[in-house]
């Protein structure tokens, strides 16, 4: 890799066409295909000219609304070295939030595959809108109109990427990250983990979600390493893949760490190559960590990250630097501080207090809502988390939760990751997430909900007996449910603030 990272996507692979031509960045396991540096350079500068000649201008969105594919990856080139703004669309969000996002982002054009069809032409319908539509066919591309012209040049400060927030309190901002940002952000994964052109990693994490975009997409780009795409992730083909492919590096969340850990079959594993596993995007239950490495003999490297920021801002050292288990780590090209969320002063170590953070990666602010921004990002460019956190004296960070989700009962703050924990010590228990309910006498009462292992029965007493032997009786959720899933956003985190409206209407 080159000492100097070029700041814009279309700098960023020309020069990978060219310092790597035939070395292969993106595999596909479904259709077999392989495509180097330059067929990717070449058929993403394909796209970005059929734009230009379709009349899209700077900044213009263009959405896609597709799953992860080779053909999905390239959309996301083509738009960004158009000078375009790539709109991925959330696939699990509901045609009234797709018709919300469509329009606020005034899209151009629509790249859509067709198992998302009827998604965005309901989206449409229920927007009003007549947005011309294109085909992405997962192994054919994008289908165009044939036609090219020079594209416009583009600035590491030009918008790349809207990314829409999951929206769970109400309509989704709009994340605006220029080219810089994202190369910014690509350069901190691969900086923090070490990624070199001799690396391979599996994405499983829908690229429609800032995870499996910056940290696997713009991690690659930045590092010219490889990638290998699968449309999904499956339990069933997730070892295999790793295999087939040579891959030393994966990205997953919490709730894919889980599913992993509870397949009884023993991979085949080459820990000589496999390097490590990152975790993101929710916290991952230390209990998890720990099985997980004693079964695998495979490294977790956990991290935080925001839309906002392009997704990491913190992550542990490689192997042997001192990974700290239930901390997602320390800042890499990042900037962290602790403070009070009040008088924006800074905390000494071991405090509680909210989680700031500056850098390259952070966003250019909300589109179309200054308000929101200037909330968010501070007058000397420190960007708000709403996360609630700790730094020890040696810099790692303790995240305790989100300010909107703090459990005050009886005028006490309880983490509901606390209680989180807790269950998931349970040999019952596969996921689980507190929320708090109001309550006449201490303000708020906690609750909880969990889904079981398959083969476990709902005992809730019992649950309830190990919650007080752990956290005490105050700390302890006054009543658990059970469900078939918990409400989960793009990237797998599991939304609380859905989960009382969720279990009211059993």
């Amino acid at each position: 890799m080159a000492d100097i990272t070029p700041h814009t996507i279309p700098a960023l692979m020309a020069r990978n066409a060219a310092a790597h031509a035939d070395d292969i960045w993106l595999q596909s396991p479904e259709t077999g295909e392989k495509l180097s540096w330059k067929s990717a350079y070449d058929r993403g500068l394909k796209i970005a000219m059929q734009l230009t000649a379709m009349g899209l201008n700077k900044g213009d969105s263009v959405a896609v609304a597709a799953p992860n594919s080779i053909a999905s990856v390239l959309a996301f080139v083509g738009i960004t070295m158009a000078g375009g703004r790539a709109t991925p669309m959330n696939l699990v969000a509901g045609a009234k939030v797709m018709a919300y996002v469509l329009g606020h982002s005034k899209t151009r054009f629509i790249m859509v595959e067709d198992s998302a069809r009827d998604l965005i032409d309901n989206a449409l319908t229920e927007a009003g809108l007549s947005i011309p539509t294109y085909r992405l066919d997962a192994e054919k591309g994008v289908e165009l109109p044939d036609a090219t012209q020079s594209c416009v040049e583009v600035t590491s400060s030009d918008p790349a990427l809207l990314m829409y927030t999951s929206g769970t309190t109400g309509n989704p901002k709009g994340v605006m990250l220029n080219h810089g940002n994202l190369i910014a952000a690509g350069d901190n994964v691969a900086i923090a983990h070490q990624i070199t052109s001799d690396d391979i990693g599996l994405c499983v994490l829908p690229i429609y979600h800032i995870n499996g975009l910056c940290v696997t997409v713009m991690g690659s780009m930045v590092s010219a390493s490889g990638l290998v795409m699968p449309y999904r992730f499956s339990n069933q083909k997730f070892w295999s893949q790793i295999n087939a492919h040579n891959c030393s590096w994966f990205s997953a969340v919490p709730t894919l760490f889980s599913y992993i850990l509870n397949d009884e079959r023993e991979p085949a594993l080459n820990r000589d190559r496999l390097r490590f596993a990152r975790s993101a995007s929710a916290p991952l239950s230390p209990d998890i960590h720990r099985k997980f490495e004693d079964r695998f003999g495979i490294p977790i490297i956990e991290t935080m990250g925001l839309t906002e920021t392009g997704a990491q801002i913190l992550s542990n050292p490689m192997p042997p630097g001192v990974r700290k288990i239930g901390s997602p780590g320390i800042g890499f090209g990042n900037k962290i501080r602790i403070i009070n969320p009040e008088t924006m002063a800074d905390l000494p170590p071991e405090t509680e207090g909210e989680i700031v953070v500056s850098g390259k990666n952070v966003m250019m602010g909300y589109l179309d809502q200054p308000e929101e921004t200037a909330k968010t990002i501070t007058a000397d460019g420190w960007l708000r988390t709403g996360d609630l956190g700790r730094m020890d004296d040696e810099g790692y960070v303790y995240v305790t939760g989100r300010i909107k989700e703090l459990i005050i009962k009886g005028g006490e703050n309880i983490a509901p990751r606390e209680i989180d924990e807790v269950l998931l010590e349970h040999d019952s228990v596969l996921e689980a997430a507190a929320f708090a309910r109001s309550c006449e006498n201490y303000g708020q009462r906690v609750e909880a909900c969990i889904r079981l292992k398959e083969g476990y029965e709902f005992n809730h007493d019992e649950l309830l007996s190990h919650c007080h032997d752990r956290l005490g009786q105050f700390k302890s959720p006054d009543h658990i449910y059970s469900l078939a899933d918990l409400p989960k956003g793009p990237s797998g985190k599991v939304q609380r603030m859905k989960l009382m409206a969720l279990v009211d209407q059993k």
